[in-house]
This record gives C-alpha cells, sequence and structure tokens, in this order.
C-alpha cells in the first residue's frame, strides 16, 4: 500500500470515530492534526528522529507521549491516532492524514475549494461574485483562492477539482492559431 493510501485510510478512519461521537468536534480534531503535522514540519530534527528506521520504535512512542502530554487537551481519537501511528512507525504521514480529513470535511460540508487565476489582481466583490456564481453552477458552497499570472494577459482561469474552466486571452489566442493552421491546410 503506498503511504498516499495509508494516509487515506488512516483520515477516513479518523473523521469517521469522531463523526460518529456525540461530543465529536471535527473543527477541532482537524485544528489538532493539522498542528502535530506542523509541529514535524517545522522540528526538523524530531521528524528525522521518528522517520529513522534505526530509532526504536519504543522511543517514538515514548516522544509520541511526551508531545501529547504537552499539548495538553488533546482529543482522544487524536491521542490514539498519533500513538497508532507511533507503534506502526508512520508518524511520517501525519501532514497527508491532515490534508486528506480536511478534504473530506469540506466534503462533508458540501464546500468546494478554487483557485482562480488572473493577469491583475481581481477586487474582492468580483471574486465574491464569481464564487456566488459557481456556487448556483455546482450546488456547493465555493471558496475561492486568488492568484496572479500575468502570462495570461487577461481573462480568467478557474480550477475547481479537476474541472478547469480557462477564459484567458492566451488560450482564446492558442485556439485562433491553431483554427487559422487548420483552415490554412
Amino acid at each position: 500500500m503506498t503511504s498516499g493510501a495509508a494516509a487515506g485510510r488512516y483520515a477516513r478512519a479518523l473523521f469517521d470515530v469522531v463523526s460518529k461521537e456525540a461530543s465529536g468536534d471535527l473543527d477541532a480534531v482537524e485544528s489538532q492534526v493539522q498542528g502535530f503535522a506542523d509541529l514535524f514540519a517545522a522540528a526538523p530534527a524530531l521528524a528525522g528522529v521518528m522517520s529513522n528506521p534505526a530509532v526504536p520504535v519504543t522511543k517514538k512512542i515514548a516522544v509520541t507521549k511526551a508531545l501529547l502530554e504537552r499539548a495538553g487537551s488533546v482529543a482522544a481519537p487524536v491521542a490514539k491516532l498519533l500513538l497508532l501511528l507511533a507503534e506502526r512507525d508512520r508518524l511520517m504521514l501525519l501532514s497527508d492524514i491532515a490534508r486528506v480529513y480536511r478534504d473530506r470535511l469540506m466534503d462533508h460540508r458540501q464546500v468546494i475549494r478554487g483557485d482562480v487565476t488572473t493577469a491583475t489582481p481581481l477586487a474582492p466583490e468580483k471574486v465574491s461574485a464569481l464564487a456566488q456564481s459557481l456556487e448556483r453552477a455546482t450546488g456547493r458552497k465555493v471558496v475561492l483562492e486568488t492568484r496572479v499570472d500575468p502570462s495570461i494577459i487577461g481573462g480568467v482561469v478557474t480550477r475547481l477539482g479537476s474541472t478547469v474552466y480557462d477564459g484567458s486571452v492566451t488560450t482564446q489566442l492558442e485556439k485562433m492559431k491553431q483554427t487559422l493552421i487548420q483552415a490554412g491546410q
């Protein structure tokens, strides 16, 4: 099993456990998992020790328990997940688990992330209007992240999941070029 598939299984199991709990706070769990993933990313020495196969699993479990104690109030499913990952020597999957969990949470809430690329910065009201029209088209809440790329010359390129709506001037010019080349043959 690839590490991505394993991370997906851990994240789905965590989500299922938390969503079935009466007191399950999906947002708090996301924040805690992301916090631990950020800790490993920000502390290369810690990440190096936890990913080193020469370090015994018992030491990794001890370090994980110490981290949990220092973190204070951690949701029981998160603590169990971290200890399970330490036991199985898979703590380095944590950032992927956090990403998959966040995606699952957004899917649960009917939210889809999108990217909007324009040649010049968009005014906030234009981004909001674009998000609203995409919400009407998809039936889901849309959260857009904007990017500026002068190479598209003008227009808008919108990516929602795996769907790309390319209305850039560069693409339109390329289509015109292909049409002229084909007409000339």
